[in-house]
């Protein structure tokens, strides 16, 4: 099992990858900067699991909170607005 990187407040850039194959992190976030609101345990690689191979070692996944403006720059909503995103530990590095 990998040790979390992250805690709770820490802002964190998502990679900005096009890699092959089964992707759980959503495209409008990639490259984005967020933050940190919890860990939400450690699971098997679903990326690796899709492939029927272990999953293994066990990543942490992270709920992790973007401004809607910082996303969508015309967003039209409340300025105060996020979109909460899980996301496993290896899309993330220290923003």
């Amino acid at each position: 099992m990998l040790e979390p990187r992250f805690q709770t407040g820490d802002r964190v850039k998502v990679i900005k990858a096009a890699p092959l194959g089964h992707v759980r992190t959503p495209w409008y976030v990639r490259g984005q900067v967020g933050v940190i609101e919890r860990l939400c345990g450690k699971f098997g690689n679903p990326e690796e699991l899709a492939y029927a191979r272990s999953g293994e070692p066990k990543q942490p996944l992270y709920r992790v909170r973007f401004a809607q403006t910082e996303l969508w720059p015309d967003y039209a909503g409340k300025p105060g607005d996020v979109v909460e995103v899980e996301i496993f530990q290896h899309w993330l590095e220290q923003a």
